[in-house]
Formats: C-alpha cells, structure tokens, sequence
C-alpha cells in the first residue's frame, strides 16, 4: 500500500506537503506533555532529555519544510558548450524509504529522517524499536493528524528478524541508525537488493581538553556530554584527553559534579540523567567497567548500579588509568561511563583521539577558537564541537551529520540528508549544432581544429 500511495503523493505541489509539515511543527508542541511522558516511560530518560528531541524534530520539520521546495527546483549546471547546449538536472523521489530506527531517541529518530523523505514525495515504511515502539506510534498518529496520508507514511511493529529482513527487501532506500554490527549486516542486506542506503552508526566520541581552556565550562559541557540520556547517545563523549597541566584540576572538578547529578526515576524536569533501558544495557556497561577494573583501572567514582533508582540504572563513572586494549578503551559502551587520560603534546592528543575503529563526534576545549577549529579539523570525525560536547553540531539541520571509519556510511541533515532520498536525471538537450565534423570537413582537420580551441578555452569564464 506504501508503493501504491507514494505516487499521488510525490505528484502533490512540494508547497503542499511542506505545510502538512510545518503544521506537524505545531503539533508536536500541542502534543508535547503526552508525547514526552510516552518517551520517559518507555525509554527512562529524564524528561529534559526528551524534551531535546521534541525540540530536534521540530526544527527538522522546519528546516526542511522552508527548504525543500527549493532542493526539488530544477538546476541548470554549466555547459560543456554554453551555446549549443544546455544541462539542468531534476530530482525525484525514491520510492518508498525504510527507515529503522533505535530506542535510544525514540521521538527523533523515528521521524527525522522520515520528515525529509516525506517531504521529497517519498512514502515511508518505519521499523521502530521494539522496546519503544508507542513512541513512533505516537509521533506518527501526529504526522497522519498534520495531513500525512495513513498509506504514506506506515508503521510496521515487530523485531529485526521477523520485520527488518523484509522491509529491506520492499524498499528503495533504507535508513538504519544503530550498532555497527547491525549496520554492516543491513549495509550486506541493502547490496543485495542493489539499493542504496544510509547507516549512522556507533562512537567512541574523544573530547580534547587544552591547558588553556576554562575549566568550569568544560566539565559542565562534558557532564552534558558525556551523562546525558545515561550516555545512550551514539554522539557521547566517552574519552577524555586533559592536557597534564590542567588534568588534576578537571579530574577533581569533573568528578564531584559528576557526584552531584540528580539521578532519579521520575518525569520531574529536574532529574539530571535517568535510567539505562534495559538489563541488557546493564549488563553491558557493568561488564566494560569491570573488564577494565580487572586489567588495572581507578574507579574514581561510580562503577555500580544504583538499586534503589530502578532496575536498571546505574552509576555517573569516572575512570583513569585504563588500559589501552580494555574493551572500555575500545568499544563503545553506550552507557554513564567516560575515561580520563592525560597528554603533554597536542599531536599527542589528536593520534590518540584518532585511534579507534570509529570516527562519529570530537569535541575540543580551549580558549583559543581558531586553534581548537584547527586541532578539530585534524580529528577523524564526522561532525566536531569547539568549546561544546555535541549539541551544537546536531542541531545544526543545515549541515551534514554522519560519521566515517565504522560509524557510518552517508548523511543525514543539510542538503545531503535531503538528497539521499531522491534520484537525480540530468537532462541535456542538444540547442544547435553538432558534436560531429561539419559537412565535407575531413575528421581529421575537425579533431586537429578542435584540439586548438579546447587550449584557447581552457581558462576563458563559461568554459572552466
């Protein structure tokens, strides 16, 4: 029914189906108070942390909604013979998009992604996660009340086995954000049918803290960046490089703030982190901290789960000296666990900051803006934040957002994110003349003759 649905749909005015989504803008925020207590309590965040999504969707929908009428405009690209002839390029739709979102941002990442494909006249088939599935519900019921048709824009419940196999299998496009793992087998999948795809994949996000940066600032931002969501962010910062000069100073400063979190199981705004998602989750961070205790770590605070929060919460942790092959140093952890290490040497800090399988998000700390843009620049990363953890990249809609080595293949946000659910045709139409020798001009004069002009056109503006 996606299929059958996405041509009328894709024939709509762009116009139209940009106010369908900027009144979906509107709603979200009607809606919001039902719609964050569905993501508290299926994914036990802290309500401030699912207010940042209510608030990423919405300038989602905006951004792209103002913008994509202009992205699906016809361009004219230059002529490889201005005169005789003309080139433009047009866009269309995909087809249907798959799109199989995580539990991590249930609200986000359930409709972002479909908010752009949407507005590029594609009908969407969304895989939500299975332990938070009445979010996307939720957030989809909105964008069917904003004038979404039911047929366009479809949910389709269950697990990756049972679901993701076939939506693979029935898609033009697919989107997968999630584990690296996952994402190669959905990349193998995706190759298979010979479609195209886009993964935005797991981190082992460094921070680099310089001598000259403001100490305070920089453990507010790396608490934020590193204890928001319980660290179930693919763009957390989950190692830290502190310059020895100031490295006692931010261990002793980042740790007792990292002792005063308000961690709680309750939706009050207040509550600084919550809970992880599951005994799974659990598990895992309790295995890295340990693994990495084991082989000779500090705990300098942390390092338990905390019973008396709920099931499965677990502790704000600080670790030094850890090991260089722990899995904690290594993998990501994906949960409120974050390492100290020291540098003397600023290429020191970039090598270690680049050695990992991943390449998601950097942040770098100093007062120095046009050093630190310099020092972010040499980090292999998809998006980078001077003086910030991650907020400031993500939500900076007009630019790309992905990640490189195995955090990723392509990108959402910008025009990129955009034209990822598009095909593009590039038409061009033959005004007058010929490529060919003229009438009774021996190849041979016309090859010799063509061979002079193309050097006198080398650099002549129109031609270049």
């Amino acid at each position: 029914t996606a299929r059958a649905a996405q041509s009328d749909w894709e024939a709509r005015d762009p116009a139209d189906r940009a106010d369908i989504l900027l009144a979906y803008h509107d709603l979200l925020f009607d809606h919001s108070e039902p719609l964050l207590g569905l993501v508290v309590e299926e994914s036990g965040k802290a309500r401030r942390h699912g207010f940042e999504e209510l608030i990423d969707t919405a300038i989602a929908s905006r951004h792209y909604a103002h913008r994509a009428e202009s992205y699906l405009t016809d361009e004219s690209r230059r002529s490889p013979m201005p005169g005789l002839i003309d080139v433009d390029v047009n866009y269309r739709a995909k087809g249907v998009v798959g799109i199989i979102s995580p539990w991590n941002y249930p609200l986000t990442l359930a409709v972002s992604d479909a908010i752009a494909a949407l507005l590029a006249g594609n009908a969407v088939v969304l895989k939500p996660a299975e332990q938070t599935t009445y979010t996307a519900l939720a957030a989809v019921a909105l964008l069917r009340e904003a004038g979404v048709p039911k047929d366009v824009m479809q949910v389709v419940p269950g697990t990756g086995p049972d679901v993701g196999e076939p939506l693979v299998a029935e898609s033009d496009y697919l989107c997968f954000t999630g584990s690296s793992a996952t994402g190669s087998l959905v990349a193998a999948k995706a190759g298979e049918q010979l479609i195209d795809c886009s993964l935005e994949l797991g981190g082992k996000n460094p921070a680099i803290v310089m001598p000259d940066a403001d100490i305070d600032a920089a453990v507010d931002g790396l608490i934020r960046g590193a204890f928001t969501n319980a660290g179930q962010l693919c763009i957390a910062i989950e190692r830290l490089y502190v310059h020895e000069a100031v490295r006692e100073e931010f261990t002793r400063t980042f740790v007792e703030r990292a002792e005063t979190l308000d961690i709680r199981a309750t939706d009050d705004w207040d509550v600084e982190m919550g809970s992880l998602l599951s005994q799974a989750q659990l598990d895992k961070v309790s295995s890295h901290v340990e693994d990495a205790r084991e082989a000779g770590a500090t705990v300098l605070t942390g390092g338990e789960p905390l019973p008396d929060v709920g099931p499965y919460a677990y502790a704000p942790t600080v670790l030094t000296d850890v090991s260089s092959d722990a899995d904690l140093a290594t993998q990501e952890t994906f949960g409120p666990v974050v390492s100290i290490y020291g540098f003397e040497d600023t290429d020191e800090a970039i090598d270690r900051a680049n050695d990992s399988a991943y390449g998601l998000n950097a942040s770098v700390w100093t007062a120095d803006t046009d050093a630190g843009r310099d020092i972010a620049r040499r980090i292999d990363c998809g998006t980078a934040n001077v003086n910030e953890a991650y907020a400031p990249s993500f939500i900076a809609h007009d630019a790309p957002m992905g990640g490189m080595k195995e955090s990723g293949i392509g990108r959402r946000h910008g025009a990129e994110g955009f034209y990822r659910f598009t095909e593009s045709q590039t038409l061009a139409t033959q005004e007058r003349g010929s490529l060919d020798s003229p009438p009774g001009v021996p190849y041979k004069w016309y090859a010799a003759a063509m061979k002079r002009l193309f050097k006198l056109l080398r650099d002549v503006p129109g031609f270049r």
